[in-house]
């Protein structure tokens, strides 16, 4: 089988990759600056299917990487976006999530000793929260993750004990027909028995792409990343929804506006 790659380094190491699925072999490449930080972007995908992805995927979260390794610069943050074997997530084989494992690995190879925030969307989160027990990973930004309703599917629930010691956010449109919103919240519910440094954001009347309200969840991710792997501070409405318990912390209403004056 094919193995996973990585596209070319956002941010810090703007000149090396020129092709776009660079794997690196050898010891670590120059980047011009020091390499603080790695936001490690999953796409969505589907759940079976073993043939090569459609670039589709990448390349819809490549705003998302621009966006993040932009507004990481200065911290030192380098973003990429990993690119699967195949396109499904295929039961128990986990393909993305073993991908997501190699990525890891990859980072660390290139990088050293730095932390990482796992970022996915849709297949791609489920696979971020799978990883999310990887030494390298300091938190995790899961955008309308897919997960397996345990009363439909032949699948148990997903695990979340990997999730400990990691800060974690959920992020759903609450008219996603895509991926179920109510099988996220409580995902999220388990996980925060567990660890209390989980919260998930509701987007009230948006859908699975978040298209209407696209601002106010960049500006999100955006802060938590840095809240997360720089130890900025996190926005007031990411703290009040990390030290609140369930529900409330697992429902917070996503404002709009959100992002206009951070920080205040």
């Amino acid at each position: 089988m094919r193995e996973a790659r990585l596209g070319k380094p956002l941010g810090t190491a703007g000149k090396e990759g020129a092709r776009e699925a660079l794997r690196w072999k050898g010891g670590r490449r120059g980047t011009g600056r020091e390499v603080s930080g790695v936001a490690l972007l999953l796409p969505g995908g589907g759940p079976t299917g073993v043939r090569r992805p459609s670039p589709v995927a990448a390349l819809a979260v490549r705003p998302l990487a621009v966006r993040l390794a932009k507004a990481g610069r200065p911290e030192g943050l380098t973003a990429h976006v990993v690119r699967y074997r195949c396109h499904g997530w295929n039961g128990a084989a986990a393909h993305p999530a073993r991908d997501a494992d190699w990525a890891l690995e990859e980072v660390v190879r290139r990088y050293g000793d730095v932390p990482v925030c796992l970022v996915g969307t849709g297949m791609g989160a489920r696979a971020a929260l799978h990883a999310a027990g990887h030494p390298a990973v300091n938190s995790v930004l899961a955008i309308a993750p897919w997960l397996p309703d345990p009363h439909r599917d032949s699948e148990p629930p997903d695990p979340v004990k990997q999730l400990i010691g990691r800060q974690v956010l959920l992020v759903h449109g609450t008219n996603d027909e895509r991926t179920d919103p109510d099988l996220s919240y409580r995902y999220a519910e388990r996980a925060k028995k567990v660890n209390r440094d989980i919260c998930r954001f509701e987007v009230h009347s948006d859908g699975h792409s978040l298209h209407q309200h696209r601002a106010e969840v960049l500006a999100l991710a955006t802060d938590f990343m840095l809240g997360s792997l720089f130890a900025r501070g996190y926005a007031r409405p990411v703290k009040d929804a990390l030290a609140a318990p369930p529900p409330l912390g697992l429902r917070m209403p996503l404002a709009a506006g959100f992002g206009a004056s951070l920080r205040q």
